[in-house]
């Protein structure tokens, strides 16, 4: 069976990074995906805060340079999903529905999914009106009207930050008090700019092509009611911030994480177990941008090969 220098799990922006760097570095590498090439960032229309990027650049035309880049340094792409792993030893072992890989270094970049509402309209009109990252699409709602669900210190900080670019802010929450801690409370209620919805759910999110309207069921009477977009705007965005979700399952036990389930790393990205790497969304950090996965990425590849170079 070929032995890999490096696999790479997962081909978003961290992992095609990483790709990109181990095989300029002339190793013999592997990136596996199991759904589609490019992760979270696929799903966005618009990248406007990414080093380079112009007007026109979206998600898959992004990722579809990044692939190409890979793939021209000799870079192995497969599509599996990865069900074990045995990370411990010089030669790591990863099964998958499909095969058996082995590799002296194993870089996890498997990344994370924010948590869904999960109601109807809401997969549909994903970055057409709902979007769960303000930083990347704040900008596309400069003086029109936004909703933020979550009552948490990332729903209310990202909703102050919103507040720079739109009209108005109502932060949608399902209790009759927010959960942020009180420093964050303070500010969100001195701003003239951000409205309260509470005791509040979105029952429904409706739209032909853009978000249009919702559906808010209130939690004490269960009474429904459709909030619509401005006759002038036409639209309105809708910011979902109730918590994200690492896709570590997989590596529970296998490597140290904290009480989320991130992957704890130093700054080279080392986890606890020599010779695994993790970059991007699925490692904990502060900021989770296609840029610091990028940057993640690259880290872990330079790593993993000083760390084969070490070994050999």
């Amino acid at each position: 069976m070929k032995i890999y220098d490096i696999i790479i799990i997962g081909a978003g922006p961290a992992g095609l990074a990483a790709g990109l760097y181990a095989g300029r570095a002339r190793m013999k590498t592997l990136i596996i995906e199991k759904q589609k090439n490019g992760g979270q960032i696929v799903i966005t229309n618009e990248i406007e805060n990414y080093p380079g990027c112009l007007d026109e650049e979206t998600g898959p035309s992004l990722i579809d340079r990044m692939v190409k880049q890979t793939e021209k340094f000799g870079v192995d792409h497969v599509f599996d999903t990865i069900t074990d792993c045995q990370l411990e030893g010089d030669v790591k072992v990863l099964k998958g529905l499909h095969d058996e890989y082995q590799a002296k270094a194993v870089i996890i970049a498997a990344g994370a999914n924010p948590v869904p509402i999960g109601c109807p309209g809401e997969k549909e009109l994903t970055g057409k009106g709902v979007s769960y990252c303000a930083t990347c699409d704040a900008a596309f709602f400069e003086d029109f009207e936004v909703y933020v669900v979550g009552g948490g210190d990332s729903a209310v900080e990202e909703a102050m930050y919103l507040t720079k670019f739109a009209r108005k802010v109502t932060i949608i929450h399902r209790r009759d008090e927010l959960r942020a801690a009180k420093s964050i409370q303070e500010k969100a209620f001195a701003n003239d700019k951000i409205d309260f919805m509470w005791n509040s759910v979105v029952e429904e999110i409706k739209g032909d092509g853009l978000v249009e309207s919702m559906v808010i069921k209130n939690t004490k009477t269960g009474e429904l009611t459709e909030v619509k977009a401005d006759e002038e705007d036409g639209t309105f965005g809708i910011f979902v911030f109730i918590g994200f979700k690492p896709s570590s399952e997989l590596f529970k036990g296998k490597v140290a994480m904290d009480e989320k389930g991130y992957i704890i790393t130093d700054p080279d990205m080392k986890t606890d177990i020599p010779g695994v790497f993790a970059a991007g969304d699925i490692r904990e950090k502060s900021l989770r941008q296609v840029v610091t996965a990028a940057a993640d990425g690259a880290i872990a590849a330079v790593q993993a090969g000083k760390y084969i170079e070490e070994h050999e």
